[in-house]
């Protein structure tokens, strides 16, 4: 199946959609999510992208990230996605969201206007080996504290968001 993104300009109005290889490959803006589920510890879920992903491979990131489908809200996708990925639901809110532009290797670039929702669960995860190699709980100073003695063992996206958005959260 071909997966098409939503492209969007900075206001995140919708331009049309592209093929999604197409779009990291162009570096085309589209509108993408990422999740982040706390424990009542206040203990992060990150997981391990599966190592036959096409970029990133074998990186840790924050709970879920993907793209929304054409005529799909963000939080419908991101409420699909978890379930998908980590066999998981839970209320998402939205917190905010930003746009980056980083590239990832010789041949993508993400450009994403990324879509950030919070979750809270203390239910461990039913992954998709497709998708996830691996989880783990990690409270904020230990994963702030493994990003700098490790910064690339992470994915690009996550360490922008940890570094310079994390105090966005509104946590209930």
């Amino acid at each position: 199946m071909i997966q098409k993104v939503i492209l969007v300009n900075e206001k995140d109005e919708v331009l049309g959609s592209m093929e999604k290889l197409e779009a990291h490959l162009k570096g085309a803006l589209h509108r993408a999510f990422s999740i982040f589920i706390f424990n009542d510890q206040k203990e992060l879920l990150i997981h391990q992208r599966a190592f036959d992903k096409y970029h990133s491979p074998g990186l840790w990131t924050n709970t879920c990230c993907s793209h929304p489908y054409p005529n799909e809200t963000s939080l419908d996708a991101a409420n699909r996605r978890l379930q998908e990925e980590m066999g998981m639901q839970c209320e998402l809110i939205e917190q905010f969201s930003f746009i980056y532009k980083e590239r990832i290797n010789e041949t993508i670039e993400e450009y994403e206007l990324d879509h950030v929702f919070l979750g809270n669960s203390n239910s461990n995860p039913k992954i998709n080996t497709e998708e996830v190699a691996a989880y783990k709980w990690i409270s904020l100073p230990d994963l702030k504290e493994q990003m700098l003695a490790n910064p690339n063992d992470f994915t690009i996206w996550f360490k922008i968001i940890i570094t310079s958005y994390i105090d966005k959260f509104q946590f209930q």
